[in-house]
Formats: C-alpha cells, structure tokens, sequence
C-alpha cells in the first residue's frame, strides 16, 4: 500500500518531468499539498516525508489543524486556497502565511487592516476566473489590472500573483488555454510601471495554477505553483469543517464553499 511518502516522491517525479519536458529548471514549480479534509496525522506525516508548504480550503477545519500541529507551526507554510468571506478575514490574518483567493478588494483590504505586524506581510494572489464559469469565483480578467494596483498599495500584503482554477478539460491541449491566459494576464501585470512602483519584492513571481490531472498542462505554461491533494493524500474524508477550535476564534457565519485544489 503506497505511503504518503511514496505519493509525495511521485508527485515530485512527476513535477520534474514536466520541467523537463517544458525546458524549465529543476526545482522551478514548488508544490503545495492540499491538506483540507485530512486530519492532522497526515500532514504530520507529509511532514515528516519533507513537505512543509500545505494548502487548506475550509478555514475552521485549518485552524484546528494549525492548533494540533502547533509544535510544528515554525516548520510548516500554510495557504488559504479555499473561498473567503469577510466575517473569517482577522482569523485568517492572523493565521495564515498565504491567501490565493482574493477576488475582492474588500477582502484584502480587511486583511490589510487586521494583519498583526510583528509577523511580517501575508502573501496574497488575486484569484481569477480565468474559464468565466458563472459557478466558479474569482475577477473577471479585465478587472485584474485594477485591483491588482490597489492591493498593492495595501500594508501588510505582499501581491505575489494570481490564482486560478480553470475548467476541466480531458485534453491536453485544450487544459492548456486557461493556464497559458493566466500567464499572459501576470505579464501584463508584470509590465505595468504603475504596479513595478508600488509593489514589494519580489513582484508578482508567481502562477498559482496546476493540480493532480492538469499539473504537466499547467508546468508547460509556465506554472510556479500547483495544488495536488488526492495523489498525496488519498481519497478525501469528508467536506466542511467543525467548530473553531477552543484558543481560535472568529465571527460566527456560514461554511466556505468548496472549489476544487487537488
């Protein structure tokens, strides 16, 4: 029976072959293990195994981890991959190191506010819909350039790049096409010298885009990112989140809606 270890190791194989294939470095494309549903013991143990960057979609079912496995909290990266809403903004502020689904000044801006300093800026992508699926969130692409200049005048924040989850496709080439408009998208943020004036080093260097069945299509366009879950993993458990653990609190309000990030 293969071990999370075993999974990591093939998962990694797989990243650097399609590095290869794309003709891009080895070590370019950093992965993050999508934890949510799982419980603490296996990102313990994915931990153990060498992974230190984990991505969470619900942010109740992450923060009990986060309280489980506070011996590790130096050792391990967490991102936010999952939708957010206003009234989980100070939790997640306070909690997490990256946020990859901004589609909403609002929601960086309560993060701005609520971003204790002494632990340094939040990463933060902006999440676009990317396929223009009405179920699916995230800005519109013509409205990237405009929010991405106001994100980056915001304490606290760091914009690092964009986010997307594009459509599903069974083609190879046809799961291409999103992820090669979310690159061209970054570089028009990339050659805005309003943007190169107001935003930290390092600017804008990453693409948040690739998970388990399209990560080589993702690689090729150019993929700094990918989100894999299940091939780590295993089958998920289950969906949504329980209460807040006891030392973590945040406003009461609804569940987070499920996006795909594995």
């Amino acid at each position: 029976m293969a071990t999370i270890a075993s999974r990591l190791q093939q998962v990694q194989h797989r990243i650097a072959h399609a590095c290869a294939a794309a003709g891009r470095p080895a070590g370019s494309v950093t992965l993050l293990a999508v934890s949510k549903t799982c419980p603490a013991e296996r990102v313990r143990e994915a931990h153990a195994a060498g992974q230190t960057r984990f991505g969470e979609n619900y942010v109740q079912e992450a923060l009990a981890k986060m309280e489980q496995l506070a011996d590790l909290r130096g050792a391990l990266e967490w991102h936010l991959i999952g939708p957010l809403q206003s009234n989980k903004t100070r939790v997640v502020a306070e909690h997490f190191d990256w946020v990859h689904s901004i589609d909403r000044l609002k929601l960086a801006e309560r993060l701005s506010a609520q971003r204790p300093p002494q632990l340094g800026p939040l990463q933060v992508c902006l999440q676009v819909n990317i396929s223009g699926e009405a179920s699916k969130s995230g800005l519109m692409p013509g409205d990237v350039p405009e929010v991405a200049r106001a994100v980056a005048r915001l304490r606290g924040l760091t914009l690092r790049g964009l986010m997307a989850i594009p459509e599903p496709n069974a083609d190879a080439q046809a799961q291409r096409a999103p992820h090669r408009a979310l690159r061209e998208l970054l570089l028009v943020l990339q050659q805005d010298p309003q943007l190169a004036q107001q935003c930290e080093r390092p600017l804008l260097d990453t693409l948040s885009m690739g998970m388990s069945a399209d990560l080589e299509a993702a690689i090729a366009e150019g993929a700094t990112l990918v989100r894999v879950g299940t091939a780590i993993f295993g089958a998920r458990i289950s969906a949504g989140a329980g209460p807040l653990p006891s030392r973590l609190s945040a406003p009461s309000g609804g569940r987070e809606r499920s996006e795909l990030g594995s």
